[in-house]
């Protein structure tokens, strides 16, 4: 472990990653205070968004899911065992848990705002935030890594303490994301931002199912459908993670672009479009 070296990060790479990690951050307050002002919007829908995706995604749903596929019990042995179920379950909890939070939104702190708008905003909060913590946190944590190279105290901090624990799993994984800061470039910055402009989209148009399966008592089906839309979009991913089998990053790019896009555009022009507001 002594003898572990990693390369340096350039100047170029320490300021696209802080630029992604910038960017971000800002665009979804900017797309957010830009929504709220034109549509006359509360800022509070959005915000109830983002604490939705805190609470049901972050807070509930990651413990949960550890201790049915990490923690050593025999419902995780069980799992494990089966690579299927182990990528179907992955997607199975980002699907019930979210859509859930959504419903659960919609139903007590956003009960009384049942003008179509709700829905929207609060897709912009859900999927705005997810961005943030994933680009924001993501590149301010690889900045810092990336400073800790050019220094050479990365191996001394960050593997050094838990050398002992460390599986070969665990190692490639770390030497993957030394990889990406190494060799982080403008488009992959650029490809990381469509990313989740992608993701932000769909969680509108997931949002946008949900509100209407909460408002309306003949679209309760929109709520169980927003499920299954999610599991599979997560778990197409999660049973390649198991190592059921394996496609190229753009093609997993593209079926997510598709099934994101149509999900969002789905429930945009079908649900959102035709509420048109009565002539008062």
């Amino acid at each position: 472990m002594e003898n572990l070296e990693f390369g340096t990060v350039g100047t170029t790479q320490l300021i696209l990653m802080l630029l992604a990690a910038v960017l971000g951050i800002a665009l979804p307050l900017i797309v957010a205070i830009i929504w709220c002002r034109k549509k006359h919007e509360p800022f509070t829908t959005v915000l109830i968004g983002a604490a939705t995706f805190m609470l049901f995604a972050i807070v509930i749903e990651k413990p949960l899911q550890a201790l049915v596929i990490q923690l050593d019990s025999p419902v995780s042995q069980f799992v494990n065992a089966r690579p299927i179920l182990w990528g179907i379950i992955v997607g199975l909890f980002p699907g019930v848990f979210e859509e859930t939070g959504r419903l659960v939104a919609f139903k007590t702190l956003l009960r009384k705002r049942t003008q179509r708008e709700t829905g929207l905003s609060h897709g912009i909060g859900h999927g705005g935030f997810e961005a943030m913590f994933i680009l924001g946190i993501t590149y301010i944590e690889y900045f810092i890594f990336g400073i800790m190279l050019n220094q050479g105290t990365f191996v001394q901090q960050m593997i050094e303490p838990v050398k002992d624990s460390l599986t070969p799993e665990v190692m490639k994984q770390i030497t993957d994301i030394v990889g990406q800061i190494t060799t982080f470039s403008a488009g992959a910055l650029g490809l990381a931002l469509i990313d989740r402009a992608i993701a932000v989209l769909y969680h509108i148009g997931a949002s946008i199912l949900v509100f209407y399966a909460a408002r309306d008592k003949g679209k309760r089906w929109l709520y169980p459908l927003a499920i299954v839309i999610h599991t599979l979009i997560d778990g197409f991913l999660g049973v390649q993670l198991a190592g059921v089998f394996t496609l190229p990053n753009w093609v997993n790019e593209v079926v997510f672009g598709i099934a994101a896009l149509a999900t969002f555009f789905g429930a945009y022009l079908l649900l959102y479009k035709k509420d048109v507001p009565d002539e008062k």
